[in-house]
């Protein structure tokens, strides 16, 4: 399946260590002759769609797929004292070698990612200047990753104010718009304890923390009493609370005109060594919305004109 003539837009959203599967998605979608020249992202997705507009996807998909349990404890840089625990300059080291210096307005394909402005609560779309920089503010994961001062505003995590950015597509010139939801089923499938049966969020990250500096104090927030959940877990969850809610009313206000939703929700947030199987069901999840891609594809002519 091919398109041409028109642009076409792919918003890839929030969701931590389950953004890997944006990547089989991206696959997915160049087996079926569809590669977006519009990327927009959310948290982990403009992670993804960075080094997608960049044309380093192959180079982050190797990366990905190295990260043993063992080996991910070199993205956890614990910090005190600022607005976060988690520095997260090691998780930005791949923009560093990949691309190194890079300007968004310089990449190959369009890019913007979504923030939040801390003290306003605006939603803010970068679409210039440093590529890492923006990347690093569409993260900044309240609490966990500190937040990033650009142009005179202090920035966090795009996902309270725009988890899926349709919107941001279609700002952009997109005349169709692919958006990837990777918390469809979250919230499904609950054990007898109402819980998901993937690792406790404090637990996944304590554990491929334990030999860090930082470690012990990480335990105590990470720690709970018999059923009760942990502060990090509250923490998680309540932010993936609100990426859904948000996700399901803007997604309603503005629909896109195709909707991936990979099947993750065995996958914990911090379980960033899972890159496997969120490829995986990121290329299932292409696979099974192929019908609606297919009759997409064919709304237009081979010129690329409408039918």
């Amino acid at each position: 399946m091919t398109i041409s003539g028109y642009r076409i837009g792919v918003a890839l959203g929030s969701g931590a260590a389950r953004g890997w599967a944006h990547i089989g998605v991206l696959r997915g979608l160049k087996r079926l002759g569809i590669e977006p020249t519009i990327v927009c992202g959310t948290s982990i997705g403009a992670y993804v769609g960075a080094a997608y507009a960049g044309n380093k996807l192959d180079a982050l998909e190797l990366w990905v797929r190295d990260l043993t349990k063992l080996r991910q404890t070199r993205l956890f840089d614990f910090q005190f004292g600022g607005s976060g625990i988690i520095a997260g300059r090691k998780f930005l080291q791949f923009f560093d070698k990949a691309l190194p210096g890079s300007q968004i307005e310089e990449l190959p394909r369009r890019f913007a990612c979504v923030s939040t402005d801390l003290h306003s609560g605006q939603e803010v779309w970068l679409q210039a200047g440093s590529t890492a920089d923006a990347v690093r503010a569409s993260c900044a994961l309240p609490s966990l990753v500190p937040a990033v001062r650009m142009d005179g505003r202090w920035l966090l995590d795009g996902a309270l104010v725009n988890p899926i950015p349709v919107s941001v597509c279609r700002a952009m010139g997109a005349h169709f718009v692919i958006a990837v939801n990777l918390n469809s089923d979250v919230f499904g499938a609950a054990n007898g304890n109402g819980s998901r049966q993937h690792e406790d969020g404090g637990e996944a990250l304590t554990k491929a923390t334990s030999n860090l500096p930082g470690a012990d104090f990480l335990r105590r927030v990470a720690s709970r009493q018999s059923d009760e959940p942990s502060i990090l877990t509250v923490l998680t969850q309540s932010l993936t609370i609100i990426q859904d809610r948000i996700s399901r009313s803007r997604l309603a206000g503005d629909p896109p005109d195709v909707a991936i939703s990979p099947r993750l929700g065995d996958i914990g947030v911090f379980q960033f060594d899972r890159a496997e199987d969120c490829i995986a069901a990121g290329e299932a999840a292409v696979e099974q919305a192929a019908p609606a891609l297919d009759a997409l594809t064919r709304r237009l002519d081979p010129v690329g004109q409408m039918n």
